[in-house]
């Protein structure tokens, strides 16, 4: 879906310089030139954009729901490792970059912020609007960004398997890949940063997908290109608009992110890796 969008945004920009509107595309660029650093500087969150009518529409497709379990003090801030990713990672985004399920209510003074591939931050406009929900980018400079605000009240969202835990996304099972990512553990400790478990149920139910077990001509092909460019290719499939057998549209089940208790954690600004697997 990111790619279809970035895409698009990227053959209406090159456009438009064909155009007696090629202006519109010169001053955009200048613009994104000086505000290239943004996705790395915590985004540019926008209440306006988070509270659109579309998101609670499409929460209640499924239907999704944000479920509390302890509070989370406004003073601190927060590493939440989010389980799983699914094809498309709908929980985390639902829940963690729009107001539809009321997160702000029930985490009054917490500031939401979710990890995205930083390539997804270099199409023209998309940037701009991805931003706005809360989404920024995926490195450790990002991160240092928003962790390092004294101030506290910063929940910082990463979904650990990334993209290729999306290939093994599949109903009815949850296959997490985790044993080999403890950068979030390190980044919570340099930060003195609370950990907090998030789990999405039903994240995997949404969606088929083609069949690509460990061995297989497919998941060799996709394995060698999430190696070389960092992203995933998962054949999925769902229903139709007006028909249930085949499509792209996701299935109506419903997902549940439930939050966890928060892991208090001291702060160690050069943890040894003991530190980081003790953690």
């Amino acid at each position: 879906m990111e790619t279809n969008s970035n895409l698009i945004c990227w053959v209406v920009f090159i456009g438009l310089l064909f155009t007696r509107f090629w202006m519109i595309s010169i001053l955009y660029a200048i613009w994104w030139y000086l505000d290239r650093d943004t996705p790395r500087q915590g985004g540019r969150q926008s209440a306006f954009i988070r509270r659109q009518t579309i998101w609670k529409y499409m929460k209640d497709y499924f239907p999704i729901s944000l479920v509390k379990t302890a509070e989370l003090d406004p003073s601190r801030n927060y590493v939440a490792g989010f389980h799983p990713h699914g094809i498309l990672a709908t929980g985390a985004f639902i829940n963690l970059c729009t107001e539809s399920t009321g997160f702000s209510s029930v985490f009054p003074g917490i500031r939401s912020h979710l990890m995205l591939m930083h390539w997804c931050f270099w199409a023209p406009v998309y940037r701009d609007y991805i931003m706005c929900s809360g989404l920024v980018s995926s490195d450790k400079e990002s991160a240092a960004h928003i962790l390092s605000r004294k101030e506290g009240g910063n929940l910082l969202s990463i979904v650990v398997g990334g993209v290729q835990e999306s290939l093994n996304a599949r109903p009815g099972a949850y296959k997490l890949v985790l044993r080999n990512r403890k950068g979030f553990i390190r980044l919570a400790l340099t930060h003195g940063a609370d950990l907090v478990p998030i789990f999405s149920f039903g994240e995997n139910d949404i969606y088929d997908q083609v069949e690509n077990s460990p061995g297989s001509w497919l998941r060799w092909f996709q394995d060698r290109i999430q190696k070389n460019i960092r992203g995933s290719i998962p054949l999925f499939y769902g229903r139709g608009v007006f028909q249930y057998s085949f499509g792209l549209m996701p299935y109506r089940r419903a997902i549940t992110t439930v939050v966890g208790k928060p892991i208090e954690v001291q702060k160690t600004p050069h943890p040894s890796q003991e530190e980081v697997d003790r953690l």
